[in-house]
């Protein structure tokens, strides 16, 4: 069976175009990998009105029936768009390597995990090594994540498929590749606020109903609270306004309605009820007729410190010399829906440039973080840790 080399197979997942929700063959050639690793190889196509078809990828190796824990990974293949093409000064999907850097849109984020991953693997099981495997790969993280790793776990568990620890390949490093773990994400929250008045002349105020003092007042009363000190594992929560739409080109003219939207990142001290009954309280206070537009992406999570992550870090310790953080910093990513089937950590490549133009990965680190996956691998299967729960918000 031929080893994967790490930075062919990044190249090619990286040459296949999968702006999300699109696929563009980047499925393909994962699944033609794994097929040939020995993995049974499952594609689940999801889709629901008004959303985006998604295609995803669930394989699984090794025995999965018995006493002894599985492991699983996640990613995705999808990737976000170029942006100004004009501002890359290679082809984003070239997967060109320039001073010892791979370039290309999905290089940090996350094609380079999977290609580390999966070469890890090969030279595991090159070794006679017996792994215990479960893959969950979706082209559904950076859009809607409506028809993607959610419906994917929903159809394992009605296959009793096994999952008890799951390692997510995000890219988790400021700065160098071993600095930092993530054992949790806040959670993430978005208000739409609509207040309503009566349009009328700037002249005759009392003939008119400014709702434009009122909205001021709400968002003030929101964004002054103190919502918390943060927690051991969590900084403070934090609500930032993020616009605020009159939509009056007219200076004489009191508007009929003002609008603003608003994010809070919240730690494990709330939920998102807890903070929706807030706002509503808080707003009501103010009076007048207003309208809230609620929107939930996460809850806040932690997966607490134990075996699985201490083997993780020891993996990272052994190939970086580093002591990693293990941090909740961030934004969201599908872990937070992992952590409902398992107990789940997150480490990958170092995020400097993902998302932006000339993404690019050095090809050292792209090496390194495929050695310590084979670790992670290696040492999980030789004493797998026992399961422990989530801690959620």
């Amino acid at each position: 069976m031929a080893v994967i080399d790490t930075l062919d197979l990044a190249r090619d997942l990286i040459r296949r175009p999968s702006v999300t929700p699109a696929d563009a063959g980047a499925l393909d050639v994962l699944q033609a990998a794994l097929e040939g690793l020995g993995f049974t190889c499952h594609r689940l196509p999801f889709e629901q009105p008004g959303w985006d078809p998604v295609d995803n990828l669930y394989a699984c190796i090794g025995d999965r029936d018995g006493d002894l824990p599985v492991l699983g990974y996640a990613g995705h293949t999808d990737v976000v768009p170029v942006g100004d093409a004009a501002g890359w000064t290679v082809d984003p999907f070239g997967a060109e390597v320039i001073d010892g850097h791979l370039y290309g849109r999905g290089a940090v984020d996350m094609k380079g995990s999977i290609a580390a991953f999966v070469a890890a693997v090969s030279r595991y099981i090159a070794g006679g090594g017996k792994p215990r495997l479960a893959l969950v790969i979706t082209g559904d993280e950076e859009r809607d994540a409506i028809n993607g790793t959610v419906k994917m776990l929903g159809w394992m568990r009605e296959r009793a498929e096994r999952m008890d620890h799951c390692l997510v390949g995000e890219p988790t490093n400021p700065m160098r590749l071993g600095e930092m773990i993530k054992i949790g994400r806040r959670g993430s929250v978005t208000g739409h606020l609509t207040v309503y008045g009566m349009q009328g002349h700037v002249a005759y105020p009392h003939l008119a109903d400014n709702p434009v003092p009122r909205l001021l007042k709400m968002l003030s009363g929101v964004v002054e609270h103190e919502l918390d000190e943060g927690t051991p594992y969590f900084q403070p929560s934090s609500l930032q306004v993020t616009t605020i739409d009159i939509a009056n080109p007219a200076t004489n003219v009191i508007p009929g309605i003002a609008k603003a939207s608003f994010n809070i990142r919240f730690n494990d001290l709330h939920t998102p009820a807890s903070l929706e009954a807030w706002l509503r309280r808080s707003f009501d206070a103010v009076g007048g007729r207003w309208e809230m537009d609620y929107r939930i992406t996460g809850d806040a999570f932690v997966t607490e410190p134990g075996p699985f992550s201490s083997l993780v870090a020891h993996a990272v310790k052994a190939e970086t010399g580093l002591d990693p953080d293990l941090s909740t910093t961030g934004g969201t990513s599908d872990a937070r829906f992992i952590k409902d089937y398992c107990p789940v950590c997150e480490f990958g490549l170092i995020g400097q440039t993902m998302h932006k133009t000339d993404e690019r990965v050095p090809v050292a680190a792209l090496e390194a973080l495929s050695r310590i996956y084979e670790r992670v691998i290696a040492d999980y299967m030789a004493t797998p840790p026992a399961r422990t729960g989530t801690a959620g918000a």
